[in-house]
């Protein structure tokens, strides 16, 4: 059981058994879905709310199954690019993306969108395999925690901006 924002959510089973490591929260906002997904899904608004953002590299799509964004991020002090693949794009209700970055484990993730209660929630779910001997130890207690941190502050900074 998850409790996020004052909801109660089950996670997935189903998704749950795909991978090694499943870290998932959800968010309610008092918007219209279609407000929602459009603000997140559009790359100029990334500023606002993702965490330790500093740049998109040119050439940078999302938008449909099969466009790569490369996301520029902070992280320890030291930037970071994260590669992003769209695998799923459905609008107001999905997007799934595979994630790589140098020195981490490739993930997948999923964000939800669900219309409800006079808005939507938002479900971000991240996936991977920890990495063998010492980095895997990283990869369960560091990385998984550093994605609890990085949702917190994506759901406040949305507080902010979808308000």
């Amino acid at each position: 059981m998850l409790v996020w924002n004052g909801r109660v959510t089950e996670p997935d089973p189903a998704r749950m058994e795909t991978a090694d490591m499943h870290v998932e929260a959800v968010h309610h906002y008092p918007v219209p879905v279609e407000r929602g997904f459009a603000f997140i899904t559009d790359t100029r608004n990334w500023p606002k709310f993702w965490p330790g953002y500093v740049r998109l590299e040119e050439g940078s799509r999302w938008g449909a199954a099969g466009d790569t964004a490369r996301l520029v991020t902070r992280l320890l002090g030291r930037e970071r690019v994260l590669t992003m693949t769209v695998t799923a794009f459905e609008p107001n209700r999905l997007v799934r993306y595979t994630s790589t970055q140098p020195g981490l484990p490739d993930a997948s993730h999923e964000r939800q969108f669900e219309p409800g209660d006079g808005g939507f929630t938002y479900r971000l779910v991240v996936e991977f395999e920890p990495r063998p001997g010492f980095a895997g130890l990283f990869d369960r207690f560091v990385l998984a925690r550093g994605v609890r941190r990085a949702f917190r502050q994506t759901f406040a900074a949305l507080e902010d901006e979808l308000a």
